[in-house]
């Protein structure tokens, strides 16, 4: 009888879930866009550390 110790479980959501394939954003972004966006960010953080430096603390 201990072998008879086996729990089948059930497939998770036994297929009812359904994710919208045809999902429409307002905005859509071409990677070329995205990797744009990316260096004009990385320039501006740049420019802001060259141009507005932090201030040095000083212990004393």
């Amino acid at each position: 009888m201990a072998s008879d110790n086996k729990i089948s479980m059930p497939g998770a959501f036994g297929g009812l879930m359904r994710y919208d394939e045809e999902y429409n954003s307002k905005f859509i972004f071409t990677p070329t866009q995205i990797i744009g966006f990316v260096i004009v960010i990385v320039i501006f953080v740049l420019l802001l550390k060259l141009f507005w430096p932090a201030p040095v603390l000083v212990n004393g």
